[in-house]
């Protein structure tokens, strides 16, 4: 499947995409995740990578913690 078929399937721009694809994504929907994993049969934890905040290092888990 090319990249275009994927966006297409998923419902997203090829941009949007590539971003994802190139860790330059600011976030992702729980919609868009649902149906790209449901597209490539897959889990979340095996597309997505947790990446500390480094400016929230130091501060707690939540916006209201500190």
């Amino acid at each position: 499947m090319t990249s275009k078929e994927l966006a297409e399937k998923i419902g997203i721009t090829t941009v949007n995409l590539s971003k994802f694809k190139t860790g330059k994504a600011k976030g992702v929907r729980f919609n868009t995740l649902n149906k790209l994993c449901a597209t490539l049969n897959c889990q979340p934890g095996d597309i997505l990578e947790y990446t500390p905040d480094e400016s929230n290092e130091g501060k707690g888990n939540f916006p209201n913690e500190s």
